[in-house]
């Protein structure tokens, strides 16, 4: 086989359909688009017109909702805390708050607040202060020693 013999399979290529070149071609004038209306001129897209009957996008029910006033939470993995522990942007004996995560670069903005997941492991003990913390974050932290104190709580012994 040489390079100037390859060629493609018989099939794998047809040639494009040129319309409007004639009536000999058989798509000559009107170029298969029929007459007049609406869907023989150029740059008209009938999205989801049914030609008057009821689209099929309004006869379904509509499903769910968008809470308008929802929480967005910045989060944070128990792994993550810990690694910038090891690297030295956070300090692992001194107390960690919010502003202490957006400081240290782990977190870029509060939003609602910071919610604390279990992901990865915490090595030392330490006191950490959010907004939000799942079950298992509590228990790992307080495994390793430490505690987490959320505002409910503060709020709590505040009393």
């Amino acid at each position: 086989m040489k390079l100037h013999e390859i060629r493609d399979n018989d099939g794998a290529n047809r040639t494009k359909k040129r319309v409007a070149r004639g009536p000999g071609s058989g798509k000559g004038k009107t170029a298969g688009r029929g007459i007049k209306g609406q869907k023989s001129r150029s740059g008209v897209a009938i999205g989801g017109y049914e030609g008057g009957q009821m689209p099929l996008y309004r006869r379904l029910p509509k499903r769910g909702f968008t809470k308008p006033n929802a929480k967005h939470y910045a989060v944070v993995n128990l792994g993550q805390i810990q690694g910038f522990i090891d690297l030295g942007k956070i300090d692992g004996k001194a107390e960690l708050t919010e502003d202490g995560l957006v400081a240290s670069g782990l977190v870029r903005r509060k939003l609602d607040g910071i919610r604390l997941l279990a992901k990865g492991e915490l090595k030392g003990a330490m006191t950490i202060t959010v907004t939000g913390a799942s079950k298992t974050a509590i228990e790992a932290v307080e495994k390793a020693g430490g505690k987490v104190q959320l505002p409910a709580q503060a709020a709590a012994a505040a009393e």
